[in-house]
Parts: structure tokens; sequence; C-alpha cells
């Protein structure tokens, strides 16, 4: 961590919410839920699909993954209602899962049920390496009773070439190919169950794409790293894979004119849009798990809104 990453951690606890707003603002969809479906209709409209994602993770009562879990339905009713090209990513610990591993299941199986019967798709997110274990389990308890279900691995895992080939396993004994987000992971974890070397993480999430494009999954490629994306062109074209077979994703904000160049080079691309009142945890939290983000945070404060498109 070089001295500016160190000066951001430090005053992170002292920052104006105000200005951490200012720094948030493009990569928020708002609090409420109009404003988040204001900036996704905006989004349909450049021809880029959205995966929706609530704010707040780790929950203290039952009630809590409850009222998320309420909110949830009111998003996939908004988008059915509008006929927005969206989904939803979901977090466990948010649905209670550190708490009740039985009520988790309860609450996510009423969630993918819902959506399932509006047609419309839910993905699991992956959090940090305490949980990987008991969300793969209940990702695959779901995937066996639901199709509209898909789950997020992180690159930088040692474990997650082999998750990824005994899920396609799993799932290839139900004749069902995957459906992943492949992304490289933004938690800090220790050496012995993560790769450290950025280079090696780079090497490992093209090495896991090929084994998913091999099983014929489909996968969100997330990345705003450009080398990635130049890889898995390359596997796309030497897979022959049509353009609804695979898709970018991006997070909202973050390095628009590589998302202009995708959507121009006619690929598929979804947005990661968060929203809600937790934005200022989500935000210094992102900020002091990977605070080089700061780097692009400063760097874009006075470029065009998330929402327009950079000529």
């Amino acid at each position: 961590m070089n001295i500016f990453d160190k000066l951001v951690v430090l005053s992170l606890p002292f920052a104006p919410k105000a200005l951490v707003k200012k720094f948030a603002g493009r990569y928020i969809a708002g609090e409420t839920l109009e404003e988040m479906l204001d900036t996704v209709r905006q989004l349909n409209g450049q021809g880029i699909m959205a995966t929706i994602d609530l704010l707040g993770e780790f929950i203290h009562q039952p009630s809590e993954a409850r009222q998320a879990a309420g909110v949830y339905k009111s998003i996939l009713e908004a988008i059915a209602r509008e006929r927005l090209d969206a989904n939803i990513s979901v977090k466990l610990t948010q649905m209670g899962l550190l708490l009740d591993k039985t009520l988790c299941y309860e609450i996510m199986d009423e969630l993918v049920s819902t959506a399932a019967k509006l047609r419309i798709f839910v993905r699991i997110d992956m959090e940090d390496s305490a949980c990987t274990t008991d969300t793969i389990a209940l990702y695959m308890k779901l995937r066996r009773q639901y199709d509209n279900v898909g789950i997020v691995l992180q690159a930088y895992l040692r474990r997650t070439l082999q998750d990824a080939r005994l899920i396609m396993k799993d799932l290839d004994k139900i004749q069902s190919k995957g459906n992943f987000r492949l992304c490289k992971g933004i938690y800090v974890e220790p050496r012995p169950l993560a790769w450290k070397d950025h280079a090696l993480i780079n090497k490992n999430f093209t090495f896991i794409l090929e084994e998913m494009f091999k099983q014929q999954a489909y996968v969100g490629i997330a990345t705003h790293n450009e080398a990635l994306v130049w890889e898995a062109l390359r596997l796309i074209d030497q897979y022959r894979l049509k353009k609804d077979e695979y898709e970018f994703q991006m997070l909202l904000g973050v390095d628009p004119e590589l998302r202009n160049l995708l959507l121009d080079g006619g690929h598929r691309l979804r947005l990661y849009v968060p929203f809600g009142k937790d934005w200022f945890a989500y935000c210094t939290r992102r900020l002091k798990e990977n605070p080089s983000i700061a780097r692009h945070i400063l760097k874009n404060l006075f470029t065009p809104s998330h929402i327009q498109r950079t000529p």
C-alpha cells in the first residue's frame, strides 16, 4: 500500500459524509427505488443491461433480512412492470446467512421463486472467503430447483478453479450448464487462500474463463482490465461464441470509455447498479478493502456523468 492509499484509509473515519457522497455519486444509483429505476431506464436506453444491488450486507436481526427481501420483491415487481432489461444481485449475508442458514435458504427460495414467475434472473453474489463454501452450497440447492439463478466466482481465490469444475460437474448431472459472473475479487484475503500477484490473478481469471467456455457455461465477464477484456475476446473468437452466449459486466461509473468500446463492438454489456441508504458504509468499506479505487474516483471526478455516453 503506497502513501496515498494509507492516507485514504486513515482519513475515511473523519471524512464528511457530503464529501464521500460527492465521490460516490457516479458509482451509486441513489438512495431510493425510484432513483435507481431512473438510472436503469437511462442505461437501457443506451442498450446497456443492469443487475440491481440493494446496499447493505451484514445484518444483526432476522427482521432485517426479511425487510431486505421485501425491497428486492419490490424491485422485481418494478422490473416486470416496466419491462426493464435488468436482473438482481443478492448478497446472502444480507439475507441472514451468518444468522441462520435455514432462514437464509427460506428467504432465497421465496425470492428466486418470485423472480422465476416474473421471468427474472437472480445472481447470488460472492462475499469473503468465510462465506464461500456456504454460498456455493446454498446456490446448488436452489439451482436444482430453479434455472433462473446463478453465482459469482472470484478468480483471486486459489480454490476457484476447483469450485468452478465441481459446480459444472454437478450441474451436468441435471443436464444444465452453469451461469457465472467471473470477477477478480476485492476482499482482502490471506496468502494461503488467495493469489497475491496481479499477473497470476489475471492468468487464473483467463484459465477459469476458458474452463467455463469449454463446458458451454454462460459467463458474465466482470472486469475493467483491458488486458483481460482482450483475453476474453480471444477466447470468444476461439470458441466461436455467439453474442447471446456471454456478456461483459462492469461497475456503474467505472471506465465508460471501455464500456463504450464493448458496446460499439456489438457485445452484450451489463452494469452492476448498487443503490440504497447504506451507500456510505458501502463506499467507505470498499475504499478500505481496496484504497487504490480512490485513484479511479479522483481521476473521474470531473469527467462526464456515469449515465452519459463518452464520445
